[in-house]
């Protein structure tokens, strides 16, 4: 019989569009990328068409895939895949079916395989040698994490977390004060185009070695340091100052695109971050590579500079805070990210979700990083574990200690206020648009037993905490809790409430500041110093009037005031403290779209704004963007001036069916943390 001509390939099918099996089985149909991408562990088909049908008992071939600049078997950047069950590597190959002589091969990756950009060759063996497909570039394809598969140590066994926090591009993040939380919308966008390989840009720019890619306790360690620029040029530089001149102002954003594909294509650090936009473009990252994630915000989140678990401040001997010397802050709100993983580095008990937070506060190793912490551990002092534990477990847990700085230096501990800090955690719920407390997953409740055991655990690890404990006063002073517009007159009133027989005198200390909502103080338009004369078992309300001129033109970004009223008891020398961040709430933009709804269908989106203040706004940004229907746009106004209106309308395209919205930010010196949304339902 004549020789058969030996096995050529004609062509390679990567199955890779939208509508075929691999992108529907992997769920990555919402990757805006004409290339594969598909997730490890789980099975993905390749057509390949032969010269002639394809003979399992004499011909051989394999598939060939290869990732990073200088592939190697022994390190597992160069994985060759075979189709007979006698011969297999650590990737799994299979023939699933032959018509005429195309041969279609099933290939499962190992569920701890390197995540990134692989290029796919197919090799024969012929009578001459090895012949091999040459580099052709729509034959590449993305291999990422899997939350679906049991095996991938991103595994997470619940669909509708799963939904949310890998499949949502749509964030709310929580700011504010905890008894008046504002929110912002976010777009993660974790799905457009050019994301997924800015995000790989990122692991490349960090210098992280191929072979550590598909570990997601290192993914996640490096990351939280590449997403600062502190150390290493990473993707946002911090500014808390007030002057973002040079860049975008942090609270003008409204996602994550823009900022990602700026840092790839500039190859150079984004202009500005604060706490939540750290937290954002994070959040992008994990779900982007399939690591489940989410924002999380702590309510009066200690930075404690010094590991001890205490928040000091210190007050002269009369009772008036001493700002040179009070060094610990306390931020009104921190964000940082969860991401879910196990943790076999760790005793069995401490995977799930982890702590991780781009945000440069301390550095971790040498480098302004933190975490994965496990949750876990945190809620159960276990602060020894790595990485980072015992500083979140401060940010939760700090006692706040007042001290009273004698004239000759020496201090003592006057008030412990055990309950301040870390008072309440929250994250979007999934597959909802409102609020999931967590602070349960953080910390037992606070004064049960289980509290205590676990502070005295903390304790054995090295966390130093207050051991005396000053008498209480018997003087009780409230704060109200306040909810005022921007640019509003208002009173603030405090109430002495005297629970003792004896008439009680306080010489009190009552401070008004604009601060950053990182507790630093930027200035202080309050101070008086009242003396209060309460009777026996009776109260007295200490009415303060607070003018807007006061505080209008010293605002920072946050609009936050700051009032902290302390004061001596006459009688018997003990302090009473009280503090309220009041959160003045912003104008809002009022955003409207046309009627109708459909995918590939133009719409319109209108963005209204008034200003209602007695003075022009000047040098105005809004931005606008919204998944799924645009990216991300901005328009520039010099002056607003006082009383009038503005109206700013443009045109989109949405690309895919489903709910989403289009959200809008107005910044500019004089004001910030304007936003606005309208919700849509596309139909298919």
């Amino acid at each position: 019989h004549k020789q058969h001509p030996f096995l050529d390939i004609w062509d390679v099918d990567m199955m890779r569009r939208p509508n075929e099996i691999n992108k529907m089985q992997h769920h990555t149909v919402s990757y805006n990328s004409d290339y594969l991408v598909v997730r490890r562990g789980q099975e993905f088909q390749v057509k390949i068409t032969f010269n002639r049908p394809y003979k399992p008992a004499e011909d051989k071939f394999a598939v060939e895939f290869t990732i990073g600049s200088s592939p190697q078997f022994s390190k597992g950047t160069y994985i060759p895949v075979f189709p007979t069950s006698e011969r297999q590597s650590s990737w799994e190959g299979r023939i699933t079916n032959t018509s005429e002589n195309t041969v279609t091969l099933g290939i499962t990756t190992a569920a701890n395989c390197i995540v990134g950009k692989y290029h796919l060759y197919v090799a024969v063996m012929t009578p001459f040698g090895i012949r091999r497909t040459r580099r052709d570039d729509s034959r590449a394809l993305y291999i990422l994490f899997n939350p679906w598969a049991a095996a991938d140590a991103v595994f997470l066994d619940d669909e509708e977390q799963r939904q949310e926090c890998v499949m949502t591009e749509m964030g709310i993040i929580y700011h504010g004060a905890y008894d008046d939380i504002s929110e912002r919308n976010w777009n993660y966008g974790q799905f457009n185009y050019g994301v997924l390989d800015a995000c790989l840009y990122i692991m490349d720019r960090s210098d992280m070695p191929i072979t550590n890619r598909g570990d997601p306790i290192k993914v996640t360690r490096k990351a939280s340091a590449m997403l600062n620029s502190r150390d290493d040029d990473g993707v946002l530089v911090g500014n808390w100052s007030g002057d973002y001149t040079y860049g975008v102002a942090p609270t003008s954003w409204t996602g994550s695109t823009e900022i990602l594909l700026s840092y790839a294509s500039s190859k150079m650090p984004v202009c500005y971050a604060q706490c939540w936009v750290y937290a954002a473009v994070f959040n992008t990252f994990l779900r982007c590579l399939g690591i489940p994630a989410r924002v999380v915000t702590n309510y009066y989140s200690a930075h404690d500079n010094d590991g001890n678990l205490k928040t000091d401040i210190i007050l002269d001997d009369n009772g008036r805070i001493d700002r040179n010397r009070t060094k610990d802050s306390i931020w009104n709100y921190h964000c940082w990210n969860e991401c879910y993983m196990s943790r076999p580095d760790l005793p069995t008990g401490f995977g799930g979700w982890q702590v991780v937070d781009a945000t440069p506060q301390e550095t971790s190793d040498g480098m302004y990083r933190c975490g994965p912490a496990s949750v876990q551990a945190i809620k159960h002092g276990q602060t020894c574990y790595p990485f980072d534990a015992a500083f979140v477990f401060a940010e939760v847990n700090s006692d706040v200690v007042f001290y009273s700085r004698r004239k000759d230096g020496t201090m003592d501990p006057v008030k412990v206020n055990q309950t301040h800090v870390g008072r309440m955690i929250l994250t979007k719920a999934p597959g909802d648009m409102t609020r999931l407390d967590i602070t349960d997953q953080y910390k037992f409740p606070e004064g049960s037993k289980e509290e205590r055991t676990v502070l005295e655990k903390a304790e054995e690890y090295g966390c130093k905490r207050e051991k005396s404990n000053p008498p209480e006063a018997d003087v009780d002073l409230v704060l109200p809790t306040l909810e005022i517009n921007m640019g509003d007159d208002f009173e603030l009133s405090l109430e002495f409430i005297n629970r003792s027989d004896q008439r009680r005198v306080v010489e009190a200390y009552i401070s008004g500041s604009v601060v950053y909502y990182t507790g630093v103080t930027s200035s202080e338009f309050l101070f008086r110093d009242p003396t209060v004369t309460i009777g026996p078992k009776k109260s007295v309300k200490e009415v303060v009037v607070i003018e807007s001129k006061n505080y209008m033109k010293r605002l920072v970004e946050q609009a936050n005031l700051h009032f902290i009223v302390t004061g001596k008891v006459k009688e018997t020398g003990q302090i009473v403290t009280a503090m309220k961040v009041v959160t003045l709430h912003n104008p809002k933009l009022i955003v409207t779209v046309s009627d109708g709804g459909r995918v590939n269908e133009e719409m319109m989106a209108t963005v209204e704004f008034t200003n209602p203040f007695n003075f022009s706004l000047e040098g105005v940004y809004i931005r606008m963007e919204g998944p799924g229907l645009m990216p991300p746009k901005f328009k520039y106004y010099s002056l607003i001036p006082r009383g009038s209106s503005l109206t700013w309308t443009e045109f989109f395209t949405p690309q895919r069916a489903g709910s989403t919205r289009v959200i809008a930010t107005l910044d500019c010196p004089a004001l910030s943390q304007v936003h606005g949304q309208a919700t849509l339902t596309i139909a298919p």
